[in-house]
């Protein structure tokens, strides 16, 4: 039997998973609410695996506690694996399996969802009406149709935004160092000229030292005025300071934000009673061309039904000493 110690649990990740544990009887499972971090890794005495998900701290001190409790295998519900400490992970022979691809559709879809929701100003019109202020000063929005969209990052996600924005009759311009060949009807530019010629830019790449704050005051400035920023991918992506420097220039149209910098604590968790430690999220929240959703690009029935299935068939192959495609080197 291989005993996982699931952390972070939310009521919606035990439904889904147990509803497809039934498939796998070599295998059990508990539930913690608690995160995994250096401290709670202490829990996982007896336990063969853990499974965590991108708010959780999994760097060094965290793998040495896993490993000296007999850990052998992190099994990552979610695609990113940047808050975890591979290189440490592979020296206490701990594997580490994620799930790649759950449901790109969702991400994107949300991602199309929070650039019409901040270009034509749904947020705001939501609450207006709901005060029977039926008037439409401030709202004038564009037509996306016939304009130009610049994906960057064109892997499952940036694929399929990229043929969401096709579908609404936009110019498709992409940068990747891998260009997606069956995106035959987008254009691979570089970076430079996809930030200069883009009416909507929306962020599909993952977090790595080459992309840590690739926007920034220097890539913002070579923007389009009256550019649509997107990011459904990763907050670190974005240099919060120098995008509220670009928001208050007036550089950007709108900005639809569902990660952030600094959201780590705030991922999934209701704080409406407390007072927020960090001033990014209010700051960003300030302004009227702002919409800000909670990390939930990937939250659908389909996606959540992929992620326990997927997480569930990595635990098997690890049970089996079989190789899924799917470890993290």
């Amino acid at each position: 039997m291989l005993k996982i110690l699931f952390y972070d649990t939310k009521s919606y990740d035990e439904e889904s998973f147990e509803r497809r544990r039934k498939e796998y009887p070599g295998i059990h499972i508990d539930y913690l609410k608690s995160t995994l971090g250096p401290r709670t890794a202490r829990l996982a005495r007896g336990y063969d695996a853990v499974c965590a998900f991108v708010n959780c701290d999994i760097g060094t001190e965290t793998i040495e506690t896993l490993h000296e409790q007999g850990v052998g295998l992190i099994l990552m519900r979610c695609a990113g694996f940047n808050n975890v400490d591979i290189h440490k992970a592979k020296a206490c022979g701990i594997r580490v399996l994620r799930v790649p691809g759950y449901s790109p559709e969702a991400v994107a879809e949300h991602a199309i969802g929070l650039a019409l929701a901040a270009n034509r100003k749904i947020h705001k019109a939501y609450v207006r009406v709901r005060e029977n202020d039926f008037s439409l000063n401030g709202m004038l929005g564009f037509n996306f149709f016939e304009k130009t969209a610049g994906i960057v990052g064109t892997g499952k996600i940036g694929a399929a935004m990229a043929r969401l924005c096709y579908g609404f009759g936009m110019k498709v311009l992409a940068y990747d160092r891998y260009p997606n060949s069956s995106l035959d009807f987008v254009t691979y530019v570089s970076l430079e000229e996809l930030l200069s010629a883009s009416d909507l830019i929306s962020l599909h790449c993952p977090l790595t030292d080459d992309t840590y704050h690739l926007i920034n005051r220097e890539t913002i400035r070579k923007m389009k005025d009256g550019v649509v920023l997107v990011n459904t991918s990763r907050g670190g992506l974005v240099k919060t300071d120098d995008l509220i420097e670009g928001i208050r220039a007036r550089k950007f149209f709108a900005v639809g934000l569902d990660v952030y910098e600094e959201e780590k604590k705030n991922v999934y968790e209701d704080r409406s009673d407390e007072i927020l430690e960090s001033s990014v999220t209010a700051r960003l929240l300030s302004f009227p061309n702002v919409v800000i959703t909670s990390h939930q690009g990937f939250f659908t029935q389909e996606a959540l039904s992929a992620i326990s299935e997927t997480t569930l068939g990595n635990a098997q192959a690890y049970q089996k000493g079989e190789v899924t495609g799917n470890e993290v080197e």
